[in-house]
């Protein structure tokens, strides 16, 4: 039988994707999401090609570019604020569709508005927080707590958990499931600040081992004044240390001693970092791969089923992927509980690789060849330790794996 109905366990990237999805293909689909209210949250994302391209391919992309930032390119350097390395990012290097930073409230509001417009108010249900599924031969049961008190009970031919990296259906076939954490915490704000570099510039600097910095802008001349909203991540790796609480609101005192020496004639690194205006603190966390994603007419999706270390801005494209695969095969197969499979068959030895490169060889390897070359310390020109060839390799070979090495 093909699914005549789905249900969506979850609200955010990869569950919205796959309503759009299966909305286009013709079958129905309900989203159940736990919080009461859908806010604008959060800090920046970046969307590279292979994400892109599937938001185009839902029809929303022209949106969110109005929105966001394209990328022009992607810049190295190491702690000294020493350039190691730069690429041409997106359209600006052939690819078919752009690398964008965008605030991710402004990318789920987006992607759930248009989910309400195109399914209808009826189809998406909020204040809703999955506490178990079960399922027969013939059906999936799902069983919600409800914001305003009580539970419900909701039918479906299928049940796609896309409850992200504390999933409970997850947790309910795998009750020993924990993150993985490898001693790595972050901080994460936005500061209004002028325009950095080319004010397109995508800018890893240093690495865990030392401290590292991810910045870039998510929003263009956000106070009329030409400044910009830049987005900053600071980690560090450090052993023995404890897990930052994501329940807790963030504070910039705590990290700035790693980075309070980094003053760059292009950037002054602590006054980015302590004119935030809020800060976030998370550890960074994935989980080890799973055997099993789908169990009979129950799957996982996106963070459920594969969380990875966000490095390489990746997660959000590879559960628009996930989405878009299930949604094709749940629209050619007739037997449910096979598409399932073949979804499970095709995607998690993919997303199980990624995650384990993320974790081994992320991107900023770069950044961490040129600091092992010079023995950590300035050098004179990066040519002196290395080719940019043989950096670019780093590069191409990591977006191999994660899946947009080929620029369509």
């Amino acid at each position: 039988m093909t699914a005549k109905k789905v249900a969506i366990i979850g609200g955010g990237i990869a569950g919205l994707g796959l309503a759009l999805g299966l909305h286009e293909r013709g079958i129905a689909c309900d989203v159940y999401e736990s919080v009461p209210e859908v806010k604008e949250m959060g800090v920046g994302i970046t969307l590279l090609p292979h994400a892109t391209k599937e938001l185009a391919a839902l029809g929303v992309l022209p949106q969110l570019e109005a929105v966001a930032i394209e990328n022009l390119e992607s810049v190295f350097y190491n702690r000294y604020g020493q350039y190691i390395y730069k690429e041409l990012r997106g359209r600006h290097d052939g690819y078919a569709t752009p690398e964008l930073g965008i605030h991710r409230g402004k990318l789920h509001r987006i992607l759930f508005e248009e989910v309400v417009k195109r399914l209808g108010t009826a189809h998406v249900h909020t204040g809703h927080r999955c506490m178990r599924v079960d399922q027969t031969e013939q059906l999936a049961t799902v069983t919600f707590e409800l914001a305003e008190g009580g539970t419900r009970q909701v039918q479906a031919d299928v049940a796609v958990a896309c409850d992200g990296v504390n999933s409970t259906v997850r947790k309910q076939f795998f009750p020993d499931d924990k993150v993985c954490f490898a001693g790595i915490n972050t901080w994460r704000g936005v500061t209004v600040h002028k325009p950095i570099l080319t004010g397109k510039s995508y800018m890893r600097v240093g690495s865990i081992d030392t401290g590292k910095m991810v910045i870039y802008p998510i929003v263009d001349n956000v106070d009329g004044q030409g400044n910009q909203l830049i987005n900053w991540m600071a980690e560090i790796q450090r052993p023995d240390t404890k897990m930052n609480d994501w329940n807790k609101p963030g504070n910039a005192n705590d990290c700035i001693d790693i980075f309070k020496d980094w003053k760059f004639p292009w950037l002054d690194v602590p006054n980015l970092i302590l004119s935030a205006e809020r800060v976030f603190e998370y550890p960074m966390v994935d989980k080890d791969a799973l055997p099993q994603w789908s169990f009979g007419r129950v799957t996982l999706m996106g963070d459920a089923a594969h969380p990875m270390y966000p490095r390489g801005s990746n997660g959000s494209a590879q559960g628009l992927i996930d989405a878009r695969t299930l949604a094709d095969l749940l629209s050619k197969h007739t037997d449910v509980v096979a598409a399932l499979q073949q979804y499970q068959d095709l995607r998690l030895p993919t997303t199980a690789k990624i995650v384990q490169t993320n974790r081994t060889v992320p991107p900023d390897a770069i950044i961490m060849k040129a600091d092992a070359l010079s023995g950590g310390q300035p050098f004179g020109h990066i040519d002196d330790l290395i080719s940019q060839a043989e950096l670019r390799q780093i590069s191409d070979n990591y977006k191999q794996v994660a899946g947009f090495a080929a620029k369509s």
